[in-house]
């Protein structure tokens, strides 16, 4: 089944569902429009945590400040993360306690009561554990990507469906007020882009955030217990990511966030892949440590024509972010406040009602360079001004996307979800086609058997 586009902003709704206030800054001193989070009530969610490595560690500390949670049960095959969750589940206050498993289906038959359970183990384990959960009458939070295949990715959404219960996958921005804001009010309403024709987005990583970790054989499970599990040995237990059978490598653990974006904002998915990469660093890696990759779309306005290059050499000046291009102004967006920003063409209508109206601020004006008599002539366009994006939350980056996940599962509502498993598949299917089309170096052209459930 296909949910109903949901979740529309606008800026009254904005100030309705915020004037509470829960702790969002803003960027901007104009009208409070971008504080998203909804009052919780105080009807108790009792949830276990699935996998407690960097990725479980960074959803718990979005978690637990999310009030009306309570963690009943934790599993992981690894004794140190297990330990860690447990005691960091026992600080939030005194008496505090939680069950721990070393295997998800001796916690599924064992644990009563719970409501929820969050997901955030190795990629090849996502779709097998996020369906046993659901199958259990679970309600399910799971990181991205779904799966580390695209029919584990078809089968959460199946399961979904089948079970009634509901399942966000953790594509974050889908919450992020920034994102929310820029694409309800300014692209679709304001249309302050113009006609989108391009689009353009990176994470580049410096060699020495992307080098292999270390194994301790003192303190990693023994040889017996990883393999029960999909690893073959310690090596692929503590860097899973550079394997083809444990996961997508690069473009699915970076470059799925920003891809989802692009298909988010223009509403559709594309027609085409093309991309390149290789292993010109890490050479003894199974997945390359650079793609690039060019989507081609078709919408409503025309075609758009997206980029996208994610490296794991080099930071390349640093930073993640997805710029949309458009005859009027460009936007460039990120969950880094310094790397948003939006620039008008000389040519678009005139701001200033926006800017008035709080929905942008205004940059001071870059000095133009003095004239060298030396330099070439060129018929450069004029440059274009520079305004701040609104937005910006003093809360972890994932919080808002948890807190959507937990009100969901109050109300029992699939449509107050920003990213169920049917939305997230239809925007991570043509990702799973990037590596083939590497690996092939030749487009591939999709089919609806490429990109449908």
């Amino acid at each position: 089944m296909n949910a109903p586009s949901n979740n529309h902003l606008n800026r009254r709704s904005f100030l309705q569902k915020t004037s509470a206030g829960v702790g969002a800054g803003m960027v901007l001193g104009a009208p409070n429009i971008l504080r998203a989070a909804e009052q919780a009530s105080n009807d108790d969610i009792n949830v276990a945590l699935v996998g407690f490595g960097k990725q479980g560690t960074v959803l718990f500390d979005s978690m637990k400040n999310i009030p009306g949670l309570r963690f009943q049960a934790v599993c992981d095959i690894w004794d140190n993360s297990r330990k860690k969750a447990l005691g960091r589940i026992r600080g939030l206050k005194r008496g505090y306690t939680a069950t721990g498993y070393s295997d998800i289906d001796e916690m599924l038959a064992t644990e009563k009561g719970l409501d929820a359970v969050v997901v955030a183990t190795p990629d090849f384990w996502h779709s097998p554990h996020t369906v046993k959960c659901l199958e259990a009458g679970l309600n399910v939070y799971c990181e991205k990507m779904m799966s580390n295949t695209i029919d584990g990715a078809r089968a959460m959404v199946r399961a979904m469906e089948k079970s009634g219960k509901l399942c966000q996958i953790g594509h974050q921005r889908r919450s992020n007020p920034r994102y929310r804001f820029t694409l309800e009010e300014l692209i679709r309403k304001k249309n302050i882009t113009g006609q989108i024709v391009n689009i353009n987005g990176q994470w580049n990583r410096a060699v020495k955030s992307s080098q292999d970790i270390s194994v301790n054989p003192k303190i990693v499970p023994k040889d017996d217990v990883l393999q029960k599990y999909g690893f073959k040995n310690a090596h692929e237990f503590m860097n899973w990511r550079v394997y083809r059978d444990l996961s997508g490598g690069p473009i699915s653990d970076l470059g799925a966030h920003q891809i989802d974006i692009y298909n988010w904002f223009l509403g559709c998915s594309p027609k085409s892949v093309f991309a390149s990469g290789g292993n010109d660093f890490f050479t003894e890696r199974e997945h390359f440590d650079n793609v690039m990759a060019i989507f081609d779309f078709d919408t409503p306005q025309g075609g758009v024509r997206a980029f996208y290059q994610v490296l794991t050499t080099t930071s390349a000046g640093g930073g993640f972010w997805e710029s949309f291009m458009g005859a009027d102004a460009t936007v460039k967006i990120s969950e880094i406040p310094s790397s948003s920003a939006i620039y008008r063409e000389s040519s678009a209508p005139d701001w200033e009602p926006l800017v008035n109206a709080g929905y942008l601020k205004k940059r001071a004006a870059l000095a133009k360079p003095k004239e060298d008599s030396n330099a070439v002539a060129s018929y450069a366009s004029e440059a274009p001004e520079v305004y701040d994006l609104p937005g910006g939350f003093n809360k972890p980056a994932h919080q808002p996307h948890l807190e959507n996940f937990f009100e969901a599962v109050r109300k029992n509502d699939f449509k107050h979800l920003t990213c169920d498993a049917r939305h997230a598949f239809e925007s991570e299917a043509p990702i799973y086609w990037v590596n083939p089309s590497a690996l092939r170096k030749e487009p591939i052209v999709f089919t609806e058997e490429h990109l449908s459930v």
